[in-house]
């Protein structure tokens, strides 16, 4: 399973990089102007930045709603760094420019997603990877989860290329989960990525090693 993280904040990617276990990068134009970073150019710099500090992909996501307007931004924003996904959202037009991309070998990311019809025209049209979003499910009442496990049996029925990429992931329970129904990658924020970490039972027998070592010495 691979890990992405969902951010636009450099602090936080230069740390889960540093932890060794970094497969990617997500972020939207919510999480780039909670960082203050707006407009088209400084947009643009700030993929390039996050592009200089991890290894994987990073997904960078299209303004634009018509087709027209979304080849015109991917290509560009392909045209960045080869590490760029180009982030297209679930929608008509997004599904032509997602065709569109994968006949030209440009890899895409079609977000947005919250049914397994979506995931299934995603597939079709070529994409690289397909962003259900279980968080959003999960607050209007609606098994996130199950929708990653719906998804997983059509792709599996069908041999799709595409990868699931596990959206809105929440907490580390959502990454146990998705990891257990065979997501192959989920995107959250660091907490739910450190949050694997921790164990009570780990904490108390690390001090008492730490306890009977001194002991001795």
């Amino acid at each position: 399973m691979k890990f992405f993280i969902d951010t636009a904040n450099l602090g936080d990617i230069a740390e889960a990089q540093a932890l060794g276990v970094l497969d990617g990068v997500t972020t939207n134009p919510s999480l780039m102007a909670k960082e203050g970073i707006t407009g088209a150019e400084n947009i643009l710099a700030h993929y390039q930045k996050i592009c200089d500090l991890v290894d994987g992909d990073v997904s960078a996501e299209v303004i634009s709603t018509d087709f027209e307007g979304m080849v015109e931004e991917g290509e560009k924003l392909a045209a960045l760094h080869p590490q760029i996904v180009v982030k297209l959202p679930l929608i008509a037009d997004g599904i032509k420019a997602c065709k569109y991309f994968s006949d030209k070998g440009i890899r895409t990311n079609v977000t947005l997603v919250f049914s397994a019809g979506q995931a299934l025209l995603a597939a079709k049209a070529g994409a690289t990877y397909v962003s259900p979003f279980i968080g959003r499910l999960d607050d209007i009442s609606t098994d996130g989860l199950n929708l990653i496990a719906e998804i997983r049996q059509i792709y599996d029925n069908y041999a799709f290329d595409t990868q699931i990429l596990a959206a809105s992931v929440r907490h580390t329970m959502h990454v146990i989960d998705c990891a257990k129904l065979g997501s192959d990658v989920m995107t959250g924020p660091l907490s739910s990525i450190k949050g694997l970490l921790k164990h009570p039972l780990t904490d108390s027998g690390l001090a008492k090693f730490l306890e009977d070592y001194k002991k001795g010495n």
